[in-house]
């Protein structure tokens, strides 16, 4: 214990150092860390580090989910629901069968239950790259929900796929009717659990008495607990945790307060940050034993690392096929969406670029690992370590070739300006302009009917008036930005000061700080 607490969190440590140079290199960071743990691995007398799948499936799975479904916007999912659901599983389906046909042809020994086995692992895109890798360019809204939308419902049917070609490879037989059966129930009934469980934690929020501190300890259980019982049902407890955090993330006002939902986007940053570390690290880290076991099997090294270039070919292949069909699907049978994408150029490029985006990560990594060394009647699994090999392989080269080229392509592909959503600032002053006519359309309607007589709703609603007379440029200019953000710093200064004052409560000092730090980060977001 003593030797490997100080590796792990030397293991933190680089995990922030490595982010930070990526930010400055403006490049993802899974890349950075899958890099610096291939390297870290051949160094000499660190301890070995041996994953469970169990621990990749149950620890770091289920919160990287759950945050990534409180994450996405909900809106843009409804929106295009169809081609996420098209790419989600249809095109998972598609590309597991290109892999598991290519690969019984020209690997040696390789069924098609082999091939399928593969394909289920290594067919779906990391969400988390893809959200990396999409904060370096500039999209449109809708494409980043697809690609986020899709990242995240087919993990499910990619553990779907994996799980029962590993049944038609331990019994060698595939029953289609029990197959379909299960299907389903995994599909519809991790949904249904994930509904379920997702409103009774909901509904435990607003009904007990919870602070912020128990409302965030609530929140770090619940995918865990959404994700036990959906595997203990033999459902799909990948499904479960995103239906559920889907659920609840879209009730977020209704069952936490201000306090919980600020505090409680500062510790999950924080720790999903230090996972996703860990496991992109980790697969770095993986190397050496995978090689070690193609040694002990006597496959060349040259032999296997070609095998991996050509999965990872095959992937690629397929999601361009399975994006341009998809664009003349659109342009077939929708085509007032596809009026929007105004340009024959657009029209034929962006099938492209969405074909490029598949980085492989996490998933891909656990569903490897989660292979049995043997059946349980002590028969080697076929194949485990070339499997393992290539899946690395085809993370290593996704995260790197594609990751690293992506943003360079998009930004001189030239397709998105045409399709461009709506800027930004337009939005916000909008929706600004909006609230202070609310605002003091409510103050009216209070101050006349219940509150005529009162100073203080007098005073307010003045106030209101007077700031719904202004306009952004009047009174949020950047001269009066820096003199306010001046203006705080000056108040942290002085009640600094008087904590020096042992007769005052640091409490209540603390209190203040906080204060002064949502004050900055609102005129921030302005």
């Amino acid at each position: 214990m003593h030797s490997v607490l100080p590796f792990m969190l030397a293991m933190v440590a680089a995990i922030v150092l490595l982010e930070m140079w990526a930010t400055k290199l403006k490049i993802a960071y899974p890349i950075l860390l899958v890099l610096a743990g291939l390297a870290i691995s051949f160094i000499p007398g660190l301890p070995v580090v041996k994953i469970s799948p169990d621990m990749i499936f149950f620890i770091f799975l289920p919160p990287l989910l759950f945050e990534a479904a409180w994450s996405i916007s909900f809106n843009e999912m409804t929106k295009w629901w169809r081609i996420i659901g098209s790419f989600a599983f249809l095109v998972v389906f598609f590309t597991a069968l290109s892999v598991a046909v290519v690969t019984s042809y020209l690997i040696p020994g390789f069924t098609l239950a082999l091939g399928f086995l593969l394909g289920g692992i290594v067919s779906p895109p990391d969400a988390v790259s893809t959200g990396a890798i999409m904060q370096f360019v500039k999209i449109p809204k809708s494409t980043a929900a697809i690609l986020e939308g899709e990242s995240l419902l087919n993990d499910a049917s990619s553990l779907i796929i994996f799980r029962f070609a590993l049944i038609a490879v331990g019994t060698g037989q595939f029953v289609w009717g029990q197959a379909t059966l299960s299907f389903l129930w995994m599909v519809f009934g991790g949904t249904g659990i994930g509904l379920l469980i997702g409103w009774l934690f909901v509904q435990a929020h607003r009904r007990l008495p919870t602070d912020a501190p128990s409302d965030i300890a609530f929140t770090l259980i619940e995918p865990y607990f959404l994700y036990w019982v959906a595997e203990q049902l033999h459902s799909s407890g990948v499904l479960a945790v995103v239906v559920g955090g889907l659920y609840m993330a879209n009730r977020r006002l209704l069952f936490l307060n201000a306090t919980s939902r600020i505090r409680a986007l500062s510790v999950w940053e924080s720790f999903v940050f230090i996972l996703n570390g860990i496991v992109f690290l980790i697969i770095g880290l993986q190397l050496p034993q995978i090689v070690d076991g193609l040694r002990s099997r006597g496959i060349p090294l040259r032999t296997a690392i070609g095998y991996g270039v050509l999965v990872t070919g095959v992937l690629i292949v397929a999601r361009i096929i399975s994006s341009y069909t998809a664009m003349v699907a659109t342009l077939i049978f929708r085509p007032g969406v596809a009026s929007r994408v105004s340009t024959r150029k657009t029209r034929w490029v962006l099938p492209l670029l969405l074909g490029w985006t598949g980085m492989r990560g996490v998933v891909s990594l656990a569903a490897a690992l989660a292979i049995p060394v043997a059946f349980d009647n002590g028969t080697a699994f076929p194949h485990r370590d070339i499997i393992l090999f290539i899946t690395f392989i085809v993370i290593l080269l996704t995260l790197v070739v594609q990751g690293l080229t992506l943003p360079y392509f998009i930004r001189h592909a030239g397709v998105f300006a045409p399709i461009a959503d709506e800027p930004e600032e337009t939005v916000k002053k909008r929706l600004k302009l909006g609230m202070r006519d609310h605002t003091n359309q409510f103050l009216r309607n209070k101050h006349e009917n219940e509150w005529k007589d009162h100073a203080g709703v007098q005073k307010l609603l003045q106030h209101w008036e007077e700031k719904s007379n202004n306009t952004d440029e009047d009174w949020m200019n950047g001269t009066t930005r820096t003199l306010f953000l001046e203006m705080l710093e000056s108040q942290r200064q002085y009640l600094a000061t008087l904590n020096k004052d042992l007769s005052i409560d640091e409490d209540i000092i603390r209190g203040q700080l906080y204060q002064l730090d949502l004050e900055e980060e609102r005129w921030r977001m302005l």
